[in-house]
C-alpha cells in the first residue's frame, strides 16, 4: 500500500516576494507531512478484504461439497477447469489465501498465472463465482502497482463494471471495491476507470435504498476518482462527481461525509478553476460547519479543503468568510493538536494574502493576539506559518492596519525567531522587520520603532546574523543595519525620542 505521510504539494497565496512587495498574487509549492500522516487508514489509498464473514452473493449454491483447502496444484487444474464446480473451490481458495491478515502472497497467485481466469469469471452467470473472483482480484488490485496493472492488463476494468449492474448486492458491492483499489494506484489507472465509463454506474448505485455499509465503499471509490494530479481527473469526470458529492457531503455516516471531504480537496487542489467548479455547487456552509466537528476524520478534510479554497481568488476567499471561516478559525488556532494548529495557521496566511478589506476582518475577528500567541509559543512547524501569516498581512496591510499589528506584540517574537534554524523564515523576518522600518519612516516614527526593537534585542541579533553561514542571511542582515540602524542615524531626534519616553 502507498504510504500515507509521503510529501504532498500544497498551494499558498501570498503577497511577500522577498523585497519585491508589489507581486501579490503568486502560489508556491511548499511541502506537507503533518495532516496526511493524521488520516492513518480512514481514507487509504488501496484496502483489503479481509472478512472472515462475508455476505452470500446468491442463493445458488455449488452442487458438489466445498473442500476446506486445496493445495497449489490442485488450485491451478481447479482454475482451469471446465466445472464450474472446482472452479469456485479453486476460486474460494485463491480468495482465502489473498484474504489472510498478514503477507498474503499475491505474488505467488500473479506468477501461476492465475489472473486472466479469474477475470474470465468476472464473465461468469454464477453470482457466487463472480463473487469470489472479483473478492480475489480486489485483494490482488490492493498491492504495488506493478500488481495492480497484472489485474488492469488481464482486462479486468469492464466486467467489473459490467458487475454494477447485477442483480446480487454482494457481488456488486465487491466490483465497487475492486473498481476503488485499481482507480486509488494513480492517475493512470484511475482515468483508466473513468474512460471504461464507469462514473455513471457507480452513480446509479446512489438511493435512498442502498445500505450505510455499500455506500460508504461507494464513497470511498469516488473519492479514488478524485485523487492524483499530473494530470488531474478530466473535467467530464469532476462534473458528474460534484452534484453527488454535494449530496453526500450532507450524510450523517461518518466515513461517508471523511471521504466526501477528501474527495473535495484533491478536486480544490491546483487552479482557481478547479475551486470555482466546486464553489459553485454550494458546499462551503456545510464545510465550515464541518470544521467544528470532534471527529478529526472529518475536521482535517474539511478543514484542507477549505484552505485549499482560500489559496483562489479574493473572491473565492471571500465566499470561505462568508461561509463562517473566521468564526471556527480561532478553534482551530488553538487546537491542541500541532498539525489541526499548523493547517489553520496555514489558512490564515491565505487569507492575510487577501485584499486589505479581508485583512481588515482578522482584526475585527481578532486573530491578531492568537497570531501573536502561535508566534510565542507554537510548535516550529506552526510558528512558521504564523511567519509567512505576518509577511503577507505586512504586504498588503493600510498603514493603520500595519501598525496595529506592531502594537498587537508581534515584534518580540518575530525577534526571537531570528534564531530559527530555517534560513528562509529568518530572511522572511528580516524583510518584514525591513518593511516595518520603511513604512515608519515615511510617517516620522522610526526612531520610536528602532527603541522598540533595541529594547526587544533585535539590533543585536540582527548584527549576529551578518556573521550566519547563510550568505543571503548573513547580507540581508548587514544591508539592513547599513540602511536602518547605521550611525548616521539622527542623534537629536533619538534624543528627543528618549526624553520624551
Amino acid at each position: 500500500m502507498p504510504a500515507l505521510d509521503a510529501p504532498e504539494e500544497r498551494l499558498r497565496k501570498f503577497k511577500y516576494r522577498g523585497k519585491d512587495a508589489s507581486m501579490r498574487r503568486h502560489q508556491r509549492l511548499v511541502a506537507s507531512l503533518e495532516l496526511r500522516k493524521a488520516r492513518k487508514d480512514e481514507q487509504a489509498l488501496k484496502r483489503r478484504n479481509i472478512t472472515n464473514f462475508p455476505p452470500e452473493p446468491s442463493s445458488e449454491k455449488p452442487a458438489k461439497e466445498v473442500r476446506v483447502s486445496l493445495n497449489l496444484d490442485e488450485i491451478v487444474r481447479g482454475v482451469n477447469s471446465s466445472d464450474p464446480d472446482l472452479c469456485f473451490q479453486a476460486t474460494l481458495a485463491v480468495r482465502k489465501m489473498l484474504s489472510q491478515e498478514r503477507n498474503p502472497p499475491l505474488k505467488m497467485i500473479i506468477d501461476m498465472g492465475l489472473i486472466p481466469r479469474l477475470v474470465a469469471f468476472l464473465k461468469s452467470s454464477l453470482p457466487f463465482l463472480q463473487f469470489e473472483a472479483a473478492w480475489a482480484l480486489t485483494n490482488i488490485a490492493s498491492g504495488t502497482s506493478e500488481q495492480t496493472r497484472a489485474v488492469v492488463e488481464a482486462g479486468a476494468i469492464q466486467p467489473l463494471i459490467e458487475l454494477l449492474g447485477s442483480t446480487s448486492a454482494a457481488v456488486c458491492e465487491q466490483a465497487v471495491w475492486a473498481l476503488g483499489n485499481i482507480a486509488g494506484d494513480g492517475p493512470e489507472f484511475r482515468d483508466a476507470v473513468i474512460s471504461s465509463n464507469a462514473i455513471p454506474h457507480l452513480l446509479a448505485l446512489v438511493c435512498p435504498t442502498i445500505t450505510v455499509a455499500f455506500l460508504r465503499n461507494i464513497t470511498w471509490t469516488l473519492s479514488n476518482l478524485c485523487r492524483n494530479k499530473n494530470p488531474y481527473p478530466c473535467d467530464e469526470a469532476v462534473r458528474q462527481l460534484l452534484p453527488v458529492l454535494f449530496h453526500l457531503l450532507q450524510h450523517h455516516d461518518r466515513e461517508i461525509v471523511s471521504d466526501t471531504c477528501w474527495a473535495l480537496s484533491y478536486l480544490t487542489e491546483g487552479c482557481n478553476e478547479r475551486v470555482d467548479r466546486v464553489v459553485n455547487i454550494g458546499v462551503l456552509p456545510r464545510l465550515v460547519e464541518l470544521m467544528t466537528s470532534q471527529e478529526l476524520s472529518i475536521l482535517i478534510p474539511s478543514l484542507r479543503t477549505v484552505g485549499n479554497i482560500v489559496t483562489g481568488t479574493e473572491h473565492q476567499t471571500q465566499m470561505a468568510i462568508d461561509a463562517g471561516l473566521l468564526k471556527v478559525l480561532p478553534h482551530l488556532l488553538r487546537h491542541p493538536k500541532t498539525s489541526i494548529q499548523k493547517e489553520a495557521a496555514w489558512v490564515l496566511s491565505n487569507v492575510a494574502a487577501g485584499s486589505q478589506q479581508q485583512i481588515q476582518l482578522l482584526i475585527v475577528y481578532d486573530l491578531l493576539p492568537l497570531l501573536v500567541a502561535l508566534l510565542k509559543n507554537g510548535e516550529f512547524q506552526v510558528q512558521k506559518e504564523a511567519v509567512w501569516t505576518v509577511a503577507n498581512f505586512t504586504m498588503g496591510a493600510t498603514v493603520s492596519q500595519l501598525f496595529q499589528l506592531v502594537y498587537s506584540g508581534v515584534l518580540e517574537p518575530l525577534v526571537n525567531l531570528l534564531t530559527a534554524p530555517d534560513p528562509k523564515i529568518v530572511l522572511i523576518i528580516l524583510d518584514v522587520i525591513s518593511y516595518f522600518l520603511q513604512e515608519a519612516e515615511k510617517l516620522r516614527e522610526k526612531d520610536r520603532l528602532y527603541f522598540l526593537i533595541e529594547g526587544l534585542g533585535g539590533i543585536e541579533r540582527i548584527e549576529t546574523l551578518q556573521l550566519h553561514v547563510n550568505q543571503q542571511i548573513a547580507q540581508t542582515a548587514l544591508s539592513l543595519i547599513e540602511k536602518h540602524f547605521g550611525e548616521e542615524e539622527d542623534k537629536d531626534s533619538i534624543l528627543s525620542i528618549q526624553d520624551k519616553c
